[in-house]
């Protein structure tokens, strides 16, 4: 070798990626006994020399992983960038999160801050509204980035998009209700005309089509303020409304605490299923059902997705769905005990 040998270098002898290789060289407990030795072996085969000062300016952006989620006040999203987080730490790269705040602006801001300290790649949660110019920017820099849970921009060769079935997950919710024998069901929350609540709606009233069934949908803020309010909003305007889908998590607690104060039992009187279930809904009283969107998985697909471009230069798919399932709880299932 004529050269000085490289990071890649070691990785390459030993058989392992490139961030298996800066883990044994931080002494990460992460990584096994025979890894780290196939490791050291490597450099001191090839006459690898690791430059501490060197690696320690590298790391003011090398490895950076810059993640910008559009809401970390939702559960959802919390539970969302901590698992990527970790998943990313176990491939030795370092994430900077940021919170939009469902604002454009501060989102197109924050990216840019993120460009200008270099960043290796940008993982996105979307906020909704004029974001164009922060995806013309990241094109203009070069950087993978990869669209999460939301799509809002169409070029999907530059960024790809991972989130979870969400037209399935509405299905098979709505199934089960109706096996539950529930009369009529709602769709409860999601703002009109965003590509995420339509997604949620379509399974639902797919299989309400197939049953003969009229849909009554009652779209707003995914926040437990709106689904408390519409609770009791469904009880005075549409008495026959026995069972609901509601398009996030928040919605459905809100749901809970409604019919709670209007003296309405759920599990018995109503039914409800939730969307992503998150961790706190198996501790309600009742427990919650919930589309589980197995938030932990999509976390390390996402990070193996990033690494695995950034490493290997493998592209992405345009579109990735993963696969969700029906947390049954007593939310929804009480009912079936019937007669």
């Amino acid at each position: 070798m004529n050269r000085r040998p490289t990071i890649i270098d070691v990785a390459r002898k030993a058989g392992v990626s490139k961030s298996t290789v800066s883990l044994v060289l931080q002494n990460s407990p992460s990584v096994r006994e025979d890894t780290r030795q196939a490791v050291r072996q490597a450099m001191a085969d090839i006459g690898y020399v690791y430059n501490r000062s060197a690696a320690n300016m590298r790391m003011s952006n090398a490895g950076l992983i810059g993640l910008v989620i559009n809401d970390l006040r939702n559960p959802f999203f919390t539970e969302f960038a901590t698992s990527l987080q970790m998943a990313l730490a176990e491939k030795g790269y370092s994430t900077v999160i940021a919170n939009a705040d469902e604002n454009a602006d501060l989102q197109e801001q924050v990216v840019s801050s993120m460009i200008e300290h270099g960043v290796s790649a940008l993982i996105i949660c979307p906020t909704y509204g004029d974001t164009k110019a922060t995806f013309d920017a990241i094109a203009r820099a070069g950087i993978p980035t990869m669209q999460m849970l939301r799509q809002v921009d169409d070029r999907l060769e530059l960024f790809p998009f991972i989130a979870p079935d969400y037209v399935s997950g509405s299905r098979e919710a709505t199934r089960h209700l109706i096996e539950m024998k529930a009369h009529r069901i709602a769709f409860v929350g999601g703002l009109e005309g965003r590509a995420v609540t339509e997604e949620r709606k379509a399974g639902y009233l797919e299989v309400l089509r197939e049953a003969g069934m009229k849909p009554v949908v009652m779209t707003g803020k995914s926040s437990r303020e709106f689904g408390r309010n519409a609770a009791k909003k469904l009880t005075e305007e549409h008495p026959d409304i026995d069972a609901a889908v509601c398009f996030n998590d928040l919605v459905a607690l809100g749901m809970l605490s409604g019919f709670y104060e209007i003296g309405r039992k759920v599990g018995e009187d109503f039914l409800i299923v939730g969307f992503d279930d998150i961790q706190d809904v198996a501790q309600t009283y009742p427990a919650l059902s919930s589309v589980r969107c197995d938030i932990a998985a999509i976390g390390a697909r996402a990070a193996n997705t990033v690494v695995n471009w950034l490493e290997h230069q493998e592209t992405p798919q345009p579109a990735m769905r993963t696969p969700v399932s029906l947390s049954v709880r007593q939310s929804s299932q009480m009912k079936k005990r019937r007669t």
